[in-house]
């Protein structure tokens, strides 16, 4: 039983809540407040994570009122609400956010997949993500693909186990079937897809202008004076390597030069395939003077592969990608390609994500389009620069 300090009687003593982390009394009988002369002392840590209820222990409160006080409730004495903060920071108190979620049916967490993130493009678009969802108070989970459609699956189990409030995917280059993400979009699953989307789900969608970007370079190969351009395009299933084909394809007509299906290969952007559509097309009675790369590690494999067989660039063979980096102007001779802004790209897909969540069924999922812009490097530059004109 406590005691009164000055006059040592126990009495009249009754708690009067907390300062600086002490349990605070007061003596009725000689109307003095004092303090337990004792620290507050905390508990061994615990293995198991600490609960409200650790907290409301070591101060002798109720754990209701713990949990109004870490919530912000005004109800709370100020000082009773310092000692609660200051014992909760002591004992390393994280609210149990799974537990919150069952309650509010909201995690406040974006579940991002990206094929892989190794690579800087998908790392600059999480960035862009992460920086909107931040500012909106969203947490962010990634999971990568490794373009494995079945690591794919996976990772949307897990995702939406893991109870995140929605999803922003970019596809793997294997995907094929997507009745992994059909299923969570028919239970009104916010979902976003960027950059390799699918028509397939009726979701919101974040795309480069892939057929603009690809019409762009063949239009700069073809004013540079090349007329056997080639293309090395990615997955056949890919909309994106359709798009970029596509945007190819129109160039050429516009310019009245042929489409040569021999100078069209899907390969899978893997290095071997990039090598191995080089030797193809060498091998022709007419090898191509110029090769356009959708991707640009691609058009970093067949630089080095025209190099190691002896041929210039761009004077034997120009060679141009899309997507830019940091390694596009350091190699030798710089990469012509397409500057895809992935930052923006990232940043879009999460606001369209973020309206998804305020709208809720008053939402219409909508495309949005970013363009890139062209940038001319060595690679292409065969001297002729505009000088080639063709009736168009």
């Amino acid at each position: 039983m406590m005691k009164c300090s000055k006059c040592h009687s126990p009495d009249g003593v009754q708690r009067a809540g907390f300062i600086r982390g002490r349990q605070r009394f007061f003596c009725k009988l000689c109307d003095y407040h004092f303090t337990d002369a004792k620290a507050i002392r905390t508990p061994e840590r615990k293995r198991h994570q600490t609960t409200i209820s650790d907290v409301a222990k070591v101060l002798g409160v109720a754990p209701s009122t713990v949990s109004r006080a870490l919530n912000g409730h005004t109800d709370i004495n100020t000082n009773t609400r310092e000692a609660i903060l200051e014992v909760a920071r002591q004992l390393d108190y994280q609210p149990n956010l799974l537990a919150q979620s069952l309650k509010s049916s909201a995690t406040h967490t974006i579940g991002v997949l990206i094929p892989d993130l190794e690579r800087p493009f998908f790392a600059t678009v999480v960035s862009g993500i992460q920086q909107v969802a931040a500012e909106a108070g969203y947490r962010v989970m990634i999971c990568q693909s490794k373009e494995s459609y079945e690591m794919e699956v996976t990772n949307v189990q897990a995702l939406m186990a893991s109870r995140v409030d929605g999803l922003l995917i970019c596809h793997a280059r294997d995907t094929e079937n997507f009745d992994h993400v059909t299923q969570h979009a028919n239970r009104g699953v916010p979902i976003v897809h960027f950059d390799r989307v699918c028509n397939e789900v009726d979701s919101a969608q974040v795309v480069l202008d892939d057929w603009g970007g690809a019409y762009a370079v063949t239009e700069h190969l073809i004013q540079e004076g090349c007329q056997r351009i080639a293309i090395l395009a990615g997955p056949e299933s890919l909309l994106i390597s359709r798009q970029r084909i596509l945007g190819y394809q129109n160039a050429l007509k516009r310019y009245h030069l042929p489409i040569r299906p021999e100078y069209e290969v899907h390969g899978n952007f893997q290095p071997e395939s990039a090598v191995a559509a080089l030797d193809a097309w060498l091998a022709l009675p007419e090898p191509p003077d110029a090769i356009f790369a959708i991707s640009y590690r691609n058009a970093f494999d067949l630089m080095l592969a025209l190099k190691q067989r002896g041929l210039r660039i761009p004077q034997d063979v120009a060679v141009a990608g899309f997507g830019d980096e940091f390694l596009a102007a350091l190699v030798e001779p710089g990469l012509t390609t397409v500057d895809l802004h992935p930052h923006r790209l990232g940043q879009q897909a999460a606001r369209l994500f973020l309206d998804q969540i305020r709208q809720k069924e008053n939402f219409k999922p909508r495309t949005y389009v970013v363009s890139g812009d062209l940038v001319i490097r060595q690679s292409s530059l065969k001297g002729v620069g505009g000088r080639f004109n063709l009736e168009i």
